[in-house]
């Protein structure tokens, strides 16, 4: 029997209050961007790390030193991956003189054709040639800001790790007072979607690599391996990364190699790994962890990118699975699960079933 003394809802004014709480929301994650994407980024390794140090310590290991251990472990993968991409950077850089020498020629080439088939001038060219490489210093000045705000990040992030994880009972305890013990059903939901979207991501990264290095040496293109990890490492962001990566073995292709078939050999690699990717890879390693929708995805993407930029990419994705989950949990929200889903009408009916199986107080669904 309802409360007589229950106000009815008001749709206009929970709509209202709903969209002022995103508009703050919005607002401080562009003001307070630099503290929260290393805050971000940790929190969700956090919980792909959790499992191992919950191990460790029914090994009888302490906490501290068990999350000292998956974080040395951690460190200790990323730091030879990143030696080997460092090794064939040095090897690019080293080869740099005779890249330029063939840049110069292939430049005259490319002139003589654009004033001899084209009718584009002298004039016309030069002015392309100075915007091409105005464009160029601002996106490398870019680059390199960005990469000491990594640098900065990445120093960051192992710090948040380690007292995120030795603070989580905290954690726990303070959503068990605020929210109520049988609030937490989304929790499993939360940790089965990051442990299995990171993983996997990790794992599709590493296959990308592998096949595009693969590709990339049988076509003959130099520095396959630099050029085949740069790609597998932005796969990251989900439908412009494999684009990116496939620019620069394109471009390196045009000036090193004299037959047009290098370059085309090169598309046809990107193509058929961003086929299996796309297709076959992703699906069945994260596709399921998440099951996001492509327009969702690309939304969240645009939205990301636009607020934090490259980070903000990588983090759509799996922020859009996250608030999926939580909407599906919220009586008043859950039909936005359908605007997300990617399984048209089945998921809908399960996270019905879901949402019919949780306490149906109206106030602690919100």
């Amino acid at each position: 029997m309802s409360d007589p003394a229950q106000k009815p809802f008001d749709r206009l004014d929970y709509t209202y209050k709903l969209l002022v709480v995103i508009a703050i929301v919005i607002a401080l994650v562009i003001l307070a961007s630099d503290i929260l994407i290393p805050i971000a980024f940790a929190g969700l390794l956090s919980i792909v790390m959790l499992p191992l140090v919950k191990r460790l310590e029914r090994l009888k290991f302490p906490t501290a030193l068990a999350i000292s251990i998956v974080l040395l472990m951690t460190v200790t993968i990323l730091g030879l991956c990143i030696w080997l991409i460092v090794d064939q950077i040095v090897g690019l850089v080293n080869d740099l003189p005779n890249l330029q020498s063939k840049f110069d020629t292939f430049f005259i080439q490319t002139k003589k054709t654009l004033t001899q088939e084209l009718g584009i001038t002298k004039v016309d060219q030069l002015k392309i040639k100075t915007e091409v490489m105005a464009t160029v210093s601002t996106y490398l000045g870019s680059v390199l800001v960005a990469t000491t705000n990594t640098i900065s990040v990445l120093i960051q992030i192992p710090i948040y790790i380690f007292l995120f994880l030795i603070y989580r009972t905290k954690f726990r305890d303070f959503f068990l007072g605020l929210i109520g013990t049988d609030q937490l059903e989304w929790r499993k939901d939360v940790d089965r979607v990051v442990q299995g979207y990171i993983s996997g991501l990790f794992l599709v990264t590493l296959i990308i690599a592998t096949l595009n290095s693969i590709g990339l040496m049988i076509v003959g293109i130099d520095h396959a391996i630099f050029f085949g990890i740069l790609s597998g490492v932005l796969t990251i962001i989900p439908y412009v990364g494999i684009i990116i990566g496939a620019l620069f073995p394109v471009i390196m292709a045009l000036i090193t190699k004299d037959s047009i078939w290098s370059t085309v050999g090169v598309i046809i690699v990107f193509t058929v790994v961003q086929f299996l990717e796309g297709n076959f890879i992703t699906p069945r390693i994260t596709g399921s962890k998440v099951s996001i929708n492509a327009l969702a995805a690309i939304i969240a993407l645009l939205i990301g990118g636009k607020l934090l930029g490259i980070a903000g990419m990588i983090l759509a994705v799996p922020g859009i699975g996250l608030l999926k989950i939580l909407l599906s949990h919220s009586r008043r929200l859950s039909p936005f699960v359908i605007l997300l889903g990617d399984q048209n009408g089945n998921e809908r009916m399960e996270e019905e079933e879901s949402t019919n199986d949780a306490p149906s107080d109206p106030e602690t669904n919100e």
